[in-house]
């Protein structure tokens, strides 16, 4: 299944039809640029660089420029993962005694820029991305077709906030899957997923599908090509310790942790799918987690519950836009919902097969307490023009955690 075909079963919020066309057809198409938190700037013990790229996956990057800098991959900082077939604009923080090593550095389709000294990035603190995308292959009609769309969205409070296929892969999609086997326990069968899923679209795949078949994992170390760099390390791992549950316990945290907040995002994007459906998303009922938003920005750990007898207040605070309704993001420590929204998250998890108690006896490093995610968003600064012989231009600002594509699903109507 391809993440077209994946993206299916989750509901339009918008109804009108959507003006289709292709993003990202090139990389200068789909424009990121991260907007830090002002604290990564204070201190004197890191170095903070500009990181420029084109066509990589950020964590290879990082990978790449720490082994030509003669450091570990560990001392480098960022604040959060971006998209591959795109250009954009990060920043990480690397050892202040290193800042030379890295100023040398070469890579094709990299550059790094020397900003500033401050501390050390970790992952969350930015407060967005500022985006400017290309929509090609379009009609003439296309910017009335999105002038209504953004009209009827606004006028239901918003875009549905989906995560997007970013986080369950574009090609294999099924990072989800092997999350949900990771919480079972299910080991052996993660990694026979992760490492032997193909779709013979992409190269490798003769590899994996020989792995699916076999599980041999001599074989899957001779035939696995070097950039299948994790998948090596899995292998590598269980070949030294015999333990598929201590292989996934060597990948890098953030690839650790990819599998179990995808499927996270799975059942979330499968309760703002339902709740499309069943309930209001911009009228919050009794039961209902609100999370706190100021100029636009939703803090998603400042959460309060609608009660009888707050619930005219909280109407108010979201027709204001300084607050939302939230959804699940299912862990241990997840502030559950009650009343009917209460009742939709139990049978999302009752359906799934799943407790909450499940995300606490992961090994500590995957073990994901949960949270609260704001249902519906509102891109700040959203300006969109037709362009005649490219296409349709959109440039808006996200909040971080917040998927470019899932606003662009609703007005392209692609997937």
């Amino acid at each position: 299944m391809d993440y077209r075909e994946f993206f299916s079963q989750f509901r339009h919020l918008s109804e009108k039809p959507g003006i289709g066309g292709r993003i990202k057809a090139l990389p200068e198409d789909f424009v990121v640029i991260e907007e830090p938190l002002p604290q990564i700037f204070e201190g004197r013990k890191y170095a903070i660089f500009l990181l420029k790229k084109r066509n990589w996956d950020t964590m290879a990057v990082i990978k790449e420029v720490a082994k030509r800098a003669g450091i570990s991959h560990r001392d480098i900082g960022f604040a959060g993962t971006k998209d591959r077939h795109a250009v954009t604009y990060q920043y990480i923080s690397v050892p202040a005694k290193a800042k030379e090593k890295v100023e040398s550095v070469q890579i094709r389709d990299v550059e790094l820029r020397f900003v500033s000294y401050g501390r050390f990035i970790k992952l969350g603190h930015l407060l967005g991305n500022r985006f400017r995308i290309i929509v090609r292959d379009v009609g003439e009609d296309a910017f009335e077709m999105a002038k209504e769309i953004i009209r009827e969205l606004r006028e239901k409070g918003g875009f549905p906030n989906y995560f997007g296929y970013q986080r369950f892969g574009e090609r294999r999609v099924v990072n989800h899957l092997i999350g949900k086997l990771l919480l079972q326990g299910e080991f052996e069968e993660s990694a026979r997923l992760f490492l032997g899923y193909a779709d013979g679209s992409m190269e490798g795949d003769e590899a994996r599908k020989n792995f699916w078949e076999t599980g041999d994992v001599d074989r899957a170390l001779e035939e696995f090509p070097r950039f299948l760099r994790y998948e090596r390390t899995l292998l590598y791992t269980y070949k030294k310790t015999g333990s598929w549950k201590k292989a996934f316990l060597s990948l890098p945290l953030p690839i650790m942790r990819i599998f179990i907040h995808s499927y996270q995002s799975y059942l979330f994007n499968l309760y703002l799918s339902r709740r499309i459906e069943e309930l209001p998303l911009n009228e919050p009922l009794v039961g209902d987690i609100i999370v706190q938003v100021k100029g636009g920005i939703p803090y998603r750990d400042r959460t309060y519950r609608v009660t009888e007898t707050n619930i005219n207040f909280v109407r108010e605070k979201v027709k204001r836009g300084e607050a939302m309704v939230s959804g699940p993001l299912f862990g241990f420590a997840m502030r559950k919902a009650k009343g009917l929204p209460g009742e939709l998250e139990g049978e999302i998890l009752k359906e799934e097969g799943i407790t909450l108690d499940a995300f606490k006896k992961l090994p500590k490093p995957m073990a994901e307490p949960g949270g609260r995610r704001e249902l519906l968003i509102r891109p700040i600064g959203m300006t969109y023009g037709y362009v005649p012989g490219t296409g349709m231009c959109f440039r808006f600002f996200l909040p971080k955690g917040v998927y470019a594509t899932s606003v662009l699903r609703e007005i392209m109507k692609d997937h």
